[in-house]
């Protein structure tokens, strides 16, 4: 298994920010999330495992290999407005823009449908972004969220491949079967504890991966595959009604000319790309940091009563 960073979080890749906004007032159980690169653009690619969800941007990703906004994550009919939000932050740039939005469904727990996120959240996210431990749980997006039958939410966690490079990742964990749950690779048992009343393995997972390392778009791409390789470990299983989805951007080649926003760009670009005999070391590390990730999100949150008196329960750590 690979190391971790000195943060355990996606911000022990230097220069990343990640802010949150949480309501819990009346009927919200809900929020948002940003992670900020520190430059773009920057080399990005995704992947979907399964695809009952929602994020956006990903057909430029896909054209251009570039990831041109910061990220954000929210519930799944809070999309639109956190889009929007972020493209009102970056209006002053004066370029056309694709924001990347991720969502899992929050609606056990929170009254979805109530459209509490409002662009001043998004903005507060943004303003408040930091790099340095990162809060876990029951936050931003994962406010409402529901994992493995547990309480859910935002995790994050990092490693330091052989040769130096920093790979950390942040999940939205909304998903998995409490019949199928492992840690490391031991099933893991709590029937006394209720379950929260929705079908098993019908939320939604994101992840966001992270690395300082110079990578190319597909190499980006390879390393997004890899995510559902940790969520696997920990007993995901990609469901029918599970929205699986995620995105790997690289900093090593950050701040590209695009000509969007450069009025004349060089007209060739030097770029370094990590050679591929190397990149398993980072697939190890996309799946170690995944799991532990997912885990995380558990450790940290707490039991929640929802806006109907549904009551989710905190996962319980001392039987680990």
């Amino acid at each position: 298994m690979t190391d971790a960073g000195p943060l355990n979080a996606i911000t022990d890749v230097a220069g990343i920010r990640v802010g949150h906004t949480t309501l819990t007032e009346g009927r919200a159980r809900t929020g948002v999330t940003v992670i900020v690169p520190p430059a773009l653009p920057c080399f990005a690619g995704w992947h979907r495992l399964n695809g009952n969800g929602e994020l956006t941007g990903t057909a430029w990703i896909d054209e251009s290999g570039l990831l041109t906004t910061p990220i954000g994550l929210t519930n799944t009919h809070s999309v639109g407005v956190v889009r929007d939000a972020i493209v009102a932050s970056l209006a002053r740039t004066g370029v056309w823009l694709l924001p990347v939005v991720g969502e899992t469904w929050d609606g056990v727990l929170n009254d979805v449908n109530g459209q509490h996120i409002r662009a001043e959240h998004v903005d507060e996210a943004l303003r408040t972004a930091v790099g340095g431990p990162v809060p876990q749980g029951n936050v931003g997006g994962g406010t409402g969220m529901v994992c493995h039958g547990f309480k859910g939410g935002i995790g994050t966690a990092s490693r330091v491949t052989e040769h130096g490079h920093t790979v950390g990742v942040l999940v939205q964990a909304n998903h998995g079967r409490r019949s199928r749950l492992r840690v490391n690779g031991v099933p893991f048992v709590a029937d006394d504890i209720p379950l929260p009343g929705r079908d098993e393995g019908a939320g939604s997972i994101i992840g966001i991966v992270a690395t300082d390392a110079p990578l190319l778009p597909h190499q980006c791409r390879r390393l997004a595959q890899r995510v559902g390789l940790g969520v696997a470990r920990m007993g995901g299983a990609g469901e029918q009604s599970s929205g699986d989805l995620f995105l790997a951007f690289a900093t090593g080649n950050s701040g590209i000319p695009t000509g969007e926003i450069d009025e004349q760009p060089p007209l060739t670009v030097q770029l370094s790309m990590l050679a591929d005999a190397y990149i398993t070391e980072f697939f190890d590390a996309v799946i170690d940091a995944t799991e532990g990730a997912i885990l995380n999100a558990l450790l940290h949150a707490e039991t929640m009563t929802g806006y109907d008196g549904t009551v989710v329960h905190a996962f319980p750590a001392d039987r680990l």
